[in-house]
Protein backbone atom coordinates (compact mmCIF):
# COMPACT_ATOMS: atom_id res chain seq x y z
CA UNK A 1 0.00 0.00 0.00
CA UNK A 2 1.17 3.27 -0.76
CA UNK A 3 1.44 5.62 1.76
CA UNK A 4 1.38 9.75 0.82
CA UNK A 5 2.50 11.95 4.26
CA UNK A 6 2.19 15.66 3.77
CA UNK A 7 5.62 16.90 4.89
CA UNK A 8 5.60 20.36 3.51
CA UNK A 9 4.51 22.90 5.38
CA UNK A 10 5.86 25.99 7.12
CA UNK A 11 5.43 24.90 10.89
CA UNK A 12 4.81 28.60 11.69
CA UNK A 13 3.45 27.97 15.23
CA UNK A 14 6.40 26.15 15.79
CA UNK A 15 9.03 28.39 15.52
CA UNK A 16 11.40 26.90 18.13
CA UNK A 17 12.30 24.21 15.96
CA UNK A 18 11.42 25.00 12.32
CA UNK A 19 13.63 27.59 11.36
CA UNK A 20 16.04 24.59 10.80
CA UNK A 21 14.06 21.88 9.49
CA UNK A 22 10.27 20.97 8.20
CA UNK A 23 7.92 20.42 11.41
CA UNK A 24 8.11 16.10 10.38
CA UNK A 25 11.46 16.02 11.02
CA UNK A 26 11.04 17.38 14.70
CA UNK A 27 12.60 14.89 17.39
CA UNK A 28 10.35 12.79 19.69
CA UNK A 29 12.20 9.86 22.09
CA UNK A 30 15.34 10.50 19.69
CA UNK A 31 13.53 9.89 16.60
CA UNK A 32 11.52 12.42 13.76
CA UNK A 33 7.84 12.64 13.94
CA UNK A 34 7.98 11.28 10.36
CA UNK A 35 9.68 7.83 11.73
CA UNK A 36 6.90 7.25 14.20
CA UNK A 37 4.39 8.08 11.61
CA UNK A 38 5.85 5.30 9.50
CA UNK A 39 6.58 2.93 11.90
CA UNK A 40 2.86 2.60 12.86
CA UNK A 41 1.52 2.17 9.20
CA UNK A 42 4.40 -0.57 9.27
CA UNK A 43 2.72 -2.39 11.88
CA UNK A 44 -0.36 -3.37 10.21
CA UNK A 45 0.97 -3.86 6.37
CA UNK A 46 3.66 -3.36 4.00
CA UNK A 47 4.07 -0.05 3.25
CA UNK A 48 5.60 2.33 0.45
CA UNK A 49 6.00 5.68 1.93
CA UNK A 50 5.96 9.20 -0.60
CA UNK A 51 7.17 12.09 1.88
CA UNK A 52 5.18 14.78 -0.27
CA UNK A 53 8.17 17.44 0.64
CA UNK A 54 8.42 21.24 0.56
CA UNK A 55 9.82 23.90 3.22
CA UNK A 56 13.51 22.77 3.65
CA UNK A 57 12.69 19.56 1.47
CA UNK A 58 16.84 18.81 1.72
CA UNK A 59 16.33 17.87 5.92
CA UNK A 60 13.66 15.42 5.03
CA UNK A 61 16.00 13.82 1.76
CA UNK A 62 18.77 13.72 3.42
CA UNK A 63 17.40 11.78 6.55
CA UNK A 64 15.43 9.04 4.21
CA UNK A 65 19.05 8.62 2.47
CA UNK A 66 20.98 8.12 5.69
CA UNK A 67 22.18 5.06 6.72
CA UNK A 68 20.05 5.24 10.32
CA UNK A 69 17.34 5.40 8.00
CA UNK A 70 17.84 2.69 5.74
CA UNK A 71 18.69 0.50 8.69
CA UNK A 72 15.05 0.51 9.50
CA UNK A 73 14.18 -1.48 6.38
CA UNK A 74 11.39 1.02 6.00
CA UNK A 75 10.64 1.78 2.02
CA UNK A 76 10.10 5.34 1.70
CA UNK A 77 11.09 7.72 -1.01
CA UNK A 78 10.39 12.07 -0.78
CA UNK A 79 9.08 14.14 -3.40
CA UNK A 80 9.66 17.33 -3.73
CA UNK A 81 6.00 19.59 -4.49
CA UNK A 82 7.01 23.07 -4.02
CA UNK A 83 7.37 25.77 -1.34
CA UNK A 84 4.02 27.02 -1.47
CA UNK A 85 2.12 24.26 -3.10
CA UNK A 86 -0.80 23.19 -0.29
CA UNK A 87 -2.25 19.88 0.90
CA UNK A 88 -4.54 19.68 -1.56
CA UNK A 89 -1.63 20.56 -4.03
CA UNK A 90 0.65 17.83 -2.62
CA UNK A 91 -1.72 14.92 -2.68
CA UNK A 92 -2.39 16.01 -6.46
CA UNK A 93 1.52 15.46 -7.32
CA UNK A 94 2.01 12.51 -4.93
CA UNK A 95 -0.99 11.06 -6.91
CA UNK A 96 0.74 11.48 -10.30
CA UNK A 97 3.51 9.07 -8.85
CA UNK A 98 1.09 6.64 -7.87
CA UNK A 99 -0.61 6.44 -11.35
CA UNK A 100 -1.15 2.50 -10.77
CA UNK A 101 -2.65 2.42 -7.51
CA UNK A 102 -6.50 1.83 -7.18
CA UNK A 103 -6.51 3.48 -3.52
CA UNK A 104 -3.70 5.25 -1.64
CA UNK A 105 -3.62 6.28 2.18
CA UNK A 106 -2.56 10.19 2.84
CA UNK A 107 -2.23 11.80 6.56
CA UNK A 108 -0.13 14.33 7.72
CA UNK A 109 3.02 14.46 8.70
CA UNK A 110 2.96 16.04 12.61
CA UNK A 111 0.05 13.45 14.18
CA UNK A 112 0.33 10.55 15.66
CA UNK A 113 -2.50 8.40 16.74
CA UNK A 114 -3.53 4.49 17.54
CA UNK A 115 -5.71 3.94 15.19
CA UNK A 116 -6.15 0.32 13.54
CA UNK A 117 -4.53 0.48 9.75
CA UNK A 118 -6.42 -2.47 9.11
CA UNK A 119 -9.68 -1.62 10.53
CA UNK A 120 -9.42 1.82 8.43
CA UNK A 121 -8.86 0.08 5.25
CA UNK A 122 -11.64 -2.54 5.61
CA UNK A 123 -14.03 0.45 6.46
CA UNK A 124 -13.01 2.14 3.14
CA UNK A 125 -13.86 -0.84 1.04
CA UNK A 126 -16.76 -1.48 2.71
CA UNK A 127 -18.55 1.78 1.36
CA UNK A 128 -17.56 1.92 -2.26
CA UNK A 129 -16.93 5.71 -1.56
CA UNK A 130 -14.52 7.93 -3.04
CA UNK A 131 -12.61 9.36 0.41
CA UNK A 132 -12.30 8.71 3.79
CA UNK A 133 -11.31 10.74 6.89
CA UNK A 134 -10.30 9.31 10.38
CA UNK A 135 -12.46 11.42 12.48
CA UNK A 136 -11.04 12.06 15.52
CA UNK A 137 -12.57 14.29 19.25
CA UNK A 138 -9.42 16.56 20.34
CA UNK A 139 -8.34 16.21 23.81
CA UNK A 140 -9.64 18.29 26.57
CA UNK A 141 -7.12 20.77 27.93
CA UNK A 142 -9.70 23.24 29.60
CA UNK A 143 -12.13 23.00 32.34
CA UNK A 144 -15.68 23.54 32.07
CA UNK A 145 -17.15 26.41 33.70
CA UNK A 146 -21.21 26.65 34.24
CA UNK A 147 -22.54 30.16 34.92
CA UNK A 148 -25.94 31.16 36.12
CA UNK A 149 -26.11 35.21 37.22
CA UNK A 150 -22.16 35.50 36.67
CA UNK A 151 -22.10 32.97 39.38
CA UNK A 152 -20.23 29.48 38.54
CA UNK A 153 -22.64 27.07 39.76
CA UNK A 154 -20.11 24.08 39.03
CA UNK A 155 -16.56 23.58 37.79
CA UNK A 156 -15.52 20.46 36.46
CA UNK A 157 -13.05 18.98 33.62
CA UNK A 158 -14.65 18.41 30.07
CA UNK A 159 -14.62 15.10 29.08
CA UNK A 160 -13.07 14.40 25.49
CA UNK A 161 -16.86 13.22 24.44
CA UNK A 162 -17.81 16.68 24.78
CA UNK A 163 -15.90 18.06 21.87
CA UNK A 164 -17.15 17.85 18.38
CA UNK A 165 -15.36 14.84 15.61
CA UNK A 166 -12.83 16.94 13.64
CA UNK A 167 -10.60 15.94 10.72
CA UNK A 168 -7.69 13.48 12.03
CA UNK A 169 -6.04 12.81 8.62
CA UNK A 170 -5.24 8.97 8.17
CA UNK A 171 -7.20 9.33 4.81
CA UNK A 172 -7.57 6.28 2.85
CA UNK A 173 -8.47 7.88 -1.21
CA UNK A 174 -9.54 5.58 -4.53
CA UNK A 175 -7.86 7.38 -7.96
CA UNK A 176 -11.20 8.86 -8.64
CA UNK A 177 -10.08 11.61 -5.88
CA UNK A 178 -7.86 13.07 -8.51
CA UNK A 179 -10.96 14.35 -10.42
CA UNK A 180 -11.67 16.36 -7.11
CA UNK A 181 -8.14 18.03 -7.28
CA UNK A 182 -7.74 21.16 -9.27
CA UNK A 183 -5.17 23.35 -8.34
CA UNK A 184 -1.97 23.34 -6.66
CA UNK A 185 -2.83 26.02 -4.21
CA UNK A 186 -6.28 25.29 -2.97
CA UNK A 187 -5.76 23.07 0.78
CA UNK A 188 -7.08 19.39 0.42
CA UNK A 189 -9.32 20.80 3.71
CA UNK A 190 -11.15 23.27 1.48
CA UNK A 191 -12.83 22.70 -1.57
CA UNK A 192 -12.20 18.94 -2.29
CA UNK A 193 -13.04 17.78 0.82
CA UNK A 194 -16.40 19.77 0.96
CA UNK A 195 -17.07 18.82 -2.61
CA UNK A 196 -17.13 15.39 -1.61
CA UNK A 197 -18.51 15.47 1.34
CA UNK A 198 -21.97 17.79 -0.92
CA UNK A 199 -21.20 14.73 -3.78
CA UNK A 200 -21.71 11.95 -0.61
CA UNK A 201 -18.43 10.88 -1.35
CA UNK A 202 -16.41 11.26 2.20
CA UNK A 203 -16.93 8.90 4.47
CA UNK A 204 -15.54 8.75 8.53
CA UNK A 205 -14.16 6.27 10.30
CA UNK A 206 -14.74 7.23 13.68
CA UNK A 207 -11.21 6.51 16.28
CA UNK A 208 -11.68 6.57 19.59
CA UNK A 209 -8.30 5.72 21.01
CA UNK A 210 -5.34 8.04 21.15
CA UNK A 211 -5.26 10.97 18.10
CA UNK A 212 -2.54 13.71 19.03
CA UNK A 213 -1.04 16.11 16.49
CA UNK A 214 2.17 17.91 17.43
CA UNK A 215 1.48 21.76 16.44
CA UNK A 216 3.19 23.18 19.69
CA UNK A 217 6.16 23.17 21.52
CA UNK A 218 3.60 22.43 24.36
CA UNK A 219 2.48 19.21 22.25
CA UNK A 220 5.55 17.89 21.82
CA UNK A 221 6.84 18.36 25.52
CA UNK A 222 3.39 15.99 25.85
CA UNK A 223 4.38 13.26 23.64
CA UNK A 224 8.04 13.32 24.72
CA UNK A 225 6.57 13.01 28.36
CA UNK A 226 4.81 9.88 27.04
CA UNK A 227 7.25 8.11 25.67
CA UNK A 228 9.33 8.90 28.86
CA UNK A 229 6.60 7.21 31.03
CA UNK A 230 6.40 4.61 28.97
CA UNK A 231 2.82 5.38 27.76
CA UNK A 232 3.28 6.40 24.33
CA UNK A 233 -0.14 4.46 22.53
CA UNK A 234 1.87 4.68 19.09
CA UNK A 235 4.84 3.16 20.35
CA UNK A 236 4.89 -1.34 20.24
Amino acid sequence: MKVIILAGGLGTRFAEETHNKPKPMIEIGGEPILFHIMKWYEKFIPCEFLVATGYLHEVVENYLASPNFKNTGLNATSLFTGESTSTGGRIKLALNECKNEEIVMATYGDGVSNIDIKDLISFHLSHNKIATVTAVRPSARFGRLEIENNFVTNFSEKNQADEGWINGGFFVLNSKVREYLDSLTEPFEHKPLRTLALSKQLMAFKHHGFWQPMDTLREKIELEALIKNGNAPWIF
